[in-house]
């Protein structure tokens, strides 16, 4: 970490080497900092906490694709190569969220990467994301999870929990942000519970401490390692490993959330930073031990997860441990299963009202959005959002299961658009400061393998992009349900972003012109008092 400790920055002979001087750079901006970036803030109400901050992460990054959909990966890759696949789209995320909170510790705004590529890039460039990133939230996958989930206990028409989600998870986002982040940190303590029993139980199930239940030890590493899928051996092994690790981008979807809330937030760049740095600690611990205990307690044959289709109902945990003859036990963790589907989904309607505001907030939506009430409330927002919950009754007219599939494809493709654009943002920060004889030790915060892991998931993102639905170039293969969801958002974000530019004739940033000062300004002008560390939350 590296920490600006005083309010000079002793950039005046470097400035100078450039042919301009300090005096002149300001003089260019005499336009406030308030008046200028962080000016459509001030319409928010900071009601967020450190403790807030670090539980909605945990929140967002343990959902239903962990949950839920785990059983399909599970089903498509074998045992050995889910663990893999997790492993590997885990790195890549991790080295991309070091990227983000890198990045908007010296630009904490509602929207962050939205606003951020704006910033750095190009006006159009943030305007193609933050419409891509509306229509990403704005599909009611979680909300169709819930009705998959509630097949467990009931066979209610699933119109029935669609509309009690709905209403309930409106009212969640109808009042206070101090409000919503109490009710998303009692959700992460129960996903930390869990996370923790799955764990455990796991190894108890694994080593044979269930009665009439004889030790498993690695019988099913061995007895499915890897599924063959399109053709046979090797290739037809590593296609279904590809393309099961495509669809646990899924599972890492609100991992992003972190800096999405700075703008609602008391010490925004200490509290990302803080929450921000947990992420690798928590994917490669509880994230990869709950999946590899899955993998211990579950064969990738199991006939109630053993295809494609995502038609089974429930859990694959819930699966394991009621296999298992565990009483009891299965309803409670199905239980917390849907209270993590209930709190995915009420994130996504966050995210959604403040892409909005972050849009309007440069003039590329309605102004409407950026309109606030007395509690710092984005209203329109979260009324739009609201207007498209109904999406999520397809459930009742289709399998559940199976319209959560459409969904999920769909938000996966919009996820990997997300995160290129993170990596596109911190590259032109890293060409911006060194066009202007900044470096990387000038950011208020300073995170390792940040600027080479920008361009590392930057690679492998765009070539998970663009193979995501190579199973229909396949003979035989072809599904215009699975091609739509796998490439719709490519023609969709090139559609706006061209748009935009010829629209509004913008142009890309040359990394010499990006304004610099006023950010490295306000965070001299805004210290943050770094509070004492404590085992207790605060």
């Amino acid at each position: 970490m590296s920490k600006n400790e005083s309010g000079s920055f002793e950039k005046e002979s470097q400035k100078k080497t450039l042919g301009v001087s300090v005096k002149d750079v300001e003089s260019l901006l005499s336009v406030s900092v308030e008046d200028n970036v962080f000016e459509a803030e001030h319409n928010l109400e900071r009601g967020l906490k450190q403790r807030h901050i670090q539980m909605l992460s945990l929140v967002g990054v343990f959902g239903t694709g962990l949950f839920l959909s785990s059983g399909k990966t599970l089903a498509l890759c074998g045992n050995v190569g889910m663990v893999l696949s997790y492993l590997f789209i885990g790195i890549l995320v991790g080295l991309n969220q070091l990227a983000m909170i890198e990045l908007s510790c010296l630009m904490p705004v509602t929207g962050s990467y939205i606003r951020h590529g704006e910033h750095f890039v190009d006006r159009a460039f943030s305007f193609a994301l933050g419409w891509i990133c509306v229509y990403q939230q704005i599909l009611p996958s979680e909300i169709a999870a819930t009705s998959v989930v509630m097949g467990y206990w009931s066979d209610l028409n699933p119109a029935v929990w669609v509309t009690v989600f709905s209403v309930i998870i409106i009212g969640c986002n109808s009042y206070r942000i101090r409000f919503y982040g109490e009710i998303e940190f009692f959700f992460g303590v129960l996903k930390i519970l869990l996370i923790s029993g799955l764990i455990i139980v796991s190894a108890v199930m694994d080593l044979g401490g269930v009665a009439n239940v004889d030790r498993i030890g690695f019988r099913y590493w061995k007895q499915t390692p890897f599924r063959e899928y399109y053709t046979d051996g090797g290739l037809g092994k590593f296609l279904s490993w590809w393309k099961a690790a495509g669809s646990v981008v899924y599972a890492f979807g609100g991992v992003n959330s972190i800096s999405f809330y700075a703008g609602e937030t008391q010490k925004p760049r200490h509290s990302i930073y803080t929450a921000g740095k947990r992420i690798f600690f928590r994917v490669f611990t509880l994230y990869l031990l709950t999946v590899f205990g899955l993998t211990l307690i579950l064969p990738a044959d199991h006939p109630k997860i053993a295809n494609t289709t995502g038609d089974s109902t429930g859990s694959p945990f819930v699966i394991a441990i009621q296999d298992a003859g565990i009483k009891v036990l299965p309803d409670i963790i199905n239980a917390i299963v849907l209270t993590s589907a209930f709190s995915a989904a009420n994130l996504s309607l966050f995210k959604t009202s403040r892409d909005l505001f972050a849009l309007a907030a440069k003039g590329q939506a309605p102004k409407m959005f950026i309109k606030t009430n007395r509690f710092g409330l984005p209203y329109w927002g979260v009324i739009i959002a609201a207007l498209f919950m109904p999406l999520a009754y397809m459930s009742t007219s289709s399998s559940a299961s199976t319209v959560f599939g459409w969904f999920q494809n769909l938000t996966s493709s919009n996820l990997l658009i997300t995160w290129i654009s993170i990596d596109v943002n911190h590259i032109a920060l890293q060409k911006a400061l060194k066009a202007q004889g900044y470096s990387r030790d000038d950011l208020p915060y300073k995170m390792p393998f940040a600027d080479y892991g920008a361009w590392i998931s930057l690679a492998f993102f765009i070539l998970l992009l663009l193979t995501g639905g190579y199973s229909n170039f396949l003979k035989g293969n072809f599904d215009i349900s699975s091609f739509f969801s796998a490439y719709f958002v490519i023609p969709l974000y090139a559609v706006l972003f061209f748009g935009w530019k010829i629209f509004k004739k913008t142009s890309i940033r040359k990394s010499s012109e990006v304004d610099l000062q006023s950010l490295f300004k306000d965070v001299e002008e805004n210290p943050e008092e770094i509070p004492h560390q404590t085992y207790l939350w605060e």
